[in-house]
């Protein structure tokens, strides 16, 4: 279904439903819509705005640190802790020394410059408890 705005010689403005575009040029042509209000046929689309979905409900602090846990757990999950080795290692893997492989670990604000500098890809992300406590 698609929804057009619709004005009839005289100035109405008024909404139809129609199965497509081709329908709607069809029952047009046809004379089959007409206008609520005065009840002329001679109807025409309107200029309409365009649809825009439904605004996403804002995100809560709890959801946000639940997705933060939940990416602390998968990191810890499916990569290695090298500690303050980390820019050592990234190193390591990015100049193929040894088997590519998910690290994670501590690098100094120089350290994470000098691998962006290398070509190094590093990602920071928050790092919090997954308790309250």
């Amino acid at each position: 279904m698609i929804r057009f705005a619709l004005r009839c010689a005289a100035g109405h403005e008024f909404e139809g439903w129609f199965r497509s575009g081709e329908g709607f040029e069809a029952q047009q042509k046809a004379g089959e819509v007409a206008c609520p209000e005065c009840g002329d046929s001679g109807v025409e689309k309107a200029l309409m705005a365009p649809s825009i979905g439904k605004a996403r409900p804002p995100v809560s602090p709890a959801q946000i640190r639940a997705a933060l846990v939940e990416l602390r757990r998968q990191v810890e999950t499916n990569c290695d802790y090298v500690g303050e080795r980390f820019a050592e290692e990234a190193r390591r893997i990015h100049y193929g020394e040894v088997d590519p492989h998910g690290i994670y670990g501590e690098a100094t604000p120089e350290e994470s410059r000098e691998l962006v500098d290398e070509g190094i890809e590093i990602g920071r992300i928050p790092w919090i408890s997954p308790t309250d406590a």
